[in-house]
């Protein structure tokens, strides 16, 4: 259905309104046609009522269409100017072109065909502007939104920013904290390990069975007490970027061997097979040797503390790209896939109840992670719940003088060194249950 169009032709001569009117009744124009014969009926009529074009004289009798024009922008009336002129007036055309009609048409030239045509360009170009003008209007909205929300994200920025600030001058103090009271309660405990040494040997006298079981209680428990500070020691060494590798060039076997042999006691106490295999071509490696022993007791420690039945296998090997490979295999509880995440994390085990039932710092694997990439090495781990785990590590066979701790956080947030893979972790390892036969005196 063809819009009905409202239509306002304003002009002084009653000749001329008929000759528009006329014009667009011929064109065939459906409207609702009003007239004005001066600029205050024209300002009246735009007012009260809403129109989709005006066509305008220039000459009226209380004022120009230049002024006219500029009252309507003034009152905000927002619509179509078509002005009319006479013969030889199209400078003064351009004039108010300028302050805003819309187009303009000769007197002379008012026909139907003419006078529809300029309607309908008129009527494209508004609507054209309006559409124009509400884009940028939406645009504009649509900055001062983004402004707004720039600014409060820089000031959550800032707060996080503070918040950080906050949070790592807690954790300094926590740092400094720990490493303070760990080395502070070294010094009784030491003096604690070593007078039950000393109540336990012959020659300071015999002891009731009762008096040597308590005193192997305090001893143990303070061996195991020692073992938790020092934990806590060196991680918060770690955290704070104050441990260093100490490079030295020594024979890998040894060092397995002898720490293997160390944890023998703990694995027996469970009647759990401990069992080694090493195949190296060539044992000497130039590294941390405490460090590096360090390692495989933590893996040790954690296999031996998770598994109730069977058998432990520590593999040494050697790795294309002067690269060595120690790797714990054990028969425990396993972990869940949702935990591999999490293992690694300082002071997090998968029990974080106080009734636990294996009891620890949690920092065992954090400092094994930490100390393995200050290394420049990998950790692999291949587990399944009620099978078992490995934990296989891999370093080069030389590591670089630089060793400082301070450029690698403690805290490994990323696991970019760690693969892990929820598999049986005894399928591919047939030459650890051999390994007893070439090292029969580590079997337990």
């Amino acid at each position: 259905m063809e819009e009905t169009l409202r239509i306002l032709v304003v002009d002084d001569d009653e000749v001329d309104r008929m000759a528009v009117r006329r014009a667009l009744m011929q064109a065939g124009v459906k409207m609702e046609l009003s007239e004005a014969g001066n600029g205050h009926e024209a300002l009246l009529a735009l007012t009260n009522t809403t129109f989709n074009c005006v066509f305008l004289d220039y000459r009226l009798p209380d004022q120009d269409g230049l002024t006219l024009i500029h009252r309507i922008h003034a009152s905000e009336i927002k619509v179509p100017l078509v002005v009319l002129t006479a013969q030889g007036d199209e400078q003064i055309a351009v004039e108010l072109m300028k302050a805003g009609a819309t187009d303009y048409l000769s007197k002379s030239r008012v026909s139907s065909e003419t006078l529809a045509q300029v309607l309908r360009n008129a009527m494209r170009v508004y609507r054209a502007e309006m559409q124009a003008n509400l884009a940028l209007q939406q645009l504009k909205e649509s900055h001062e939104q983004l402004i707004r929300k720039n600014q409060e994200l820089e000031r959550q920025r800032q707060q996080i920013q503070l918040q950080n600030f906050k949070l790592i001058e807690a954790s300094r103090l926590k740092t400094q904290f720990l490493a303070t009271m760990s080395h502070e309660l070294r010094t009784p405990m030491n003096a604690i390990i070593g007078f039950s040494q000393i109540l336990l040997r012959p020659k300071f006298g015999q002891l009731t069975p009762q008096q040597t079981d308590m005193v192997e209680r305090i001893l143990n428990n303070g061996k195991h007490l020692l073992m938790l500070l020092n934990e806590v020691l060196d991680f918060s060494k770690l955290e704070a970027g104050r441990l260093e590798l100490k490079s030295e060039l020594f024979d890998l076997t040894k060092v397995v061997n002898a720490t293997v042999t160390e944890m023998q006691s703990l694995a027996e106490a469970k009647k759990i097979a401990l069992q080694i295999q090493i195949n190296l071509e060539n044992p000497w490696v130039f590294n941390d040797s405490v460090r590096v022993r360090q390692i495989l007791i933590n893996l040790l420690s954690n296999a031996i503390k998770f598994t109730e039945t069977g058998s432990i296998w520590v593999e040494v090997k050697e790795l294309p790209e002067n690269r060595i490979a120690i790797a714990v295999r054990d028969t425990g509880i396993g972990i869940a896939p949702k935990d591999f995440q999490h293992i690694f994390e300082a002071f997090r085990q998968v029990d974080q109840s106080l009734t636990r039932k294996y009891p620890g710092t949690g920092l065992g694997l954090a400092i094994v992670d930490s100390l393995v990439r200050m290394m420049r090495g990998i950790i692999f781990i291949e587990s399944e719940l009620g099978v078992g785990s490995m934990f296989k590590v891999e370093l080069p066979r030389q590591i670089l003088s630089q060793n400082g701790a301070g450029n690698i956080p403690a805290l490994n947030v990323d696991g970019e060194n760690i693969f892990f893979s929820a598999h049986n972790p005894h399928q591919s390892s047939p030459q650890s249950r051999r390994s007893s036969m070439r090292y029969p005196h580590l079997k337990l």
